[in-house]
Formats: structure tokens, sequence, C-alpha cells
């Protein structure tokens, strides 16, 4: 009977050791697929970027050499090649100036306007008429210093030239009449302190404004500058 066991006992031992435990394959990690066109797109927004990147570095830097001004011009005088300056500048296409190469052009050419120092100088500011322009009459006033702001009057601005009452008269009842002008240039002050302004009016003023003048009976206010 033990003779039985034992080999039984044999038999499942043998059995155990023959057979070998099951093993699980060994997982892979999924390869991933490739996608060339995806691949190329990237490359090519990553060219173009750079192309544009280059693009907006160089016309950044482009500069053009135009015309600004070295001194004051007043309104209604000349230019002169003194008062000219060049400078490098980056323009904006919405811009309108005068390149360097038409200084010849400029020269000589009238201020339309006050012109300042550093300032870019473009066409609308400069014309080839003197004071007075076509329905404008030039008349020269002599104003006192007591009778103009104490600031004083530049070139282009723009006035009332009041009508003034008598000396010791009293002040007038109703409004006075007044004239409008442009300030053309100031003369200098005399030893009376009396200036004579050049001012452009509509011709059917000038004669009375002329007549008023001689009277000295007026005054000066100056009305808002535009812009």
């Amino acid at each position: 009977m033990s003779t039985v066991l034992n080999g039984a006992n044999a038999s499942a031992t043998e059995a155990s050791h023959g057979r070998a435990m099951p093993v699980a394959p060994p997982l892979r990690a999924p390869r991933a697929r490739r996608r060339p066109a995806l691949l190329a797109l990237g490359v090519g927004l990553v060219a173009v970027g750079a192309l544009v990147t280059v693009w907006l570095v160089s016309s950044t830097g482009q500069r053009t050499s135009v015309l600004v001004m070295a001194h004051d011009v007043a309104y209604g005088a000349p230019v002169t090649d003194s008062d000219l300056a060049t400078a490098e500048v980056s323009l904006d296409p919405s811009v309108s100036a005068f390149p360097a190469s038409e200084r010849a052009r400029v020269v000589g050419m009238t201020a339309a306007t006050t012109l300042t120092t550093g300032s870019l100088l473009s066409p609308s500011q400069l014309t080839t008429a003197t004071p007075p322009a076509a329905g404008q009459v030039l008349v020269g006033v002599a104003v006192p210093a007591t009778r103009m702001p104490a600031s004083g009057l530049v070139a282009g601005d723009q006035i009332l030239i009041v009508d003034t009452p008598a000396a010791d008269a009293d002040p007038p009842a109703g409004v006075p009449a007044t004239i409008t002008a442009s300030v053309v240039r100031v003369g200098a002050a005399d030893l009376n302190g009396v200036s004579v302004v050049d001012v452009t009016v509509a011709p059917g003023d000038g004669p009375a404004l002329a007549a008023r003048s001689a009277t000295g009976r007026i005054a000066i206010v100056v009305q808002p500058r535009s812009g």
C-alpha cells in the first residue's frame, strides 16, 4: 500500500515539476503613426512666420530723407534755404511730406501757415502765392500796445478789429462794429508802443478798415486758434 502511495506522490511531483506555469506575453507600446501631411504643414507655418518677421523688421527699418523746418517761418513769409533741414524718418503711407530731393523747389515758396522749428514740412503748408490771396486785400493797421493782448500777435492769428469810441466818450450802447481779419505779419513797436500789423480782410472791408485805422480808434480781439 505504501508502495502505491509513494508512486502516486512521485508522479504528482514529477507532474508539478515538468509543467511550466503559463507566462503572459510582453506588452509592446503601440507605434505612433507618422503623418507626413501634418509634419509638412507645421514646417511650412514656421517658414511663413519667419518670412513675415523678416519683412516687418525690414519695412520698419526703411527710412526716407525728408525736409523739416530748421527755423520758425511766419505765415505769409517766404521759405529760405537756411530755414530747411533734412531728417531720416519712417513715414506712414498716409503722411504727406516733401522729400529732401525737392529742396530747391521748396525754397522761395510762401508759408500758408506758421511753420515751427523741427516740424515735418508738408505740401499743404506752402503756397506759391503771397498774401493777399484771391478774394482778400492787405491792410496795415496801427495798433497801440494797450489795445492788443499782452502776449502780442503772431502771423496766422484770426482776429476781430473792433471799432472803439473816441477818447473820454462813453462806451457804445450796443455791440460795437467789428471786422474779421487774419494777421500776416507784425512790425516792431515804435517809441510810443505802436505796432503796424498787416492783416488780410475781405475786399469790401478794406477801405473802411483803412479809414478806421487812421483815427486810431481800434482794438484787437484774438479769436480761438483752430486745432
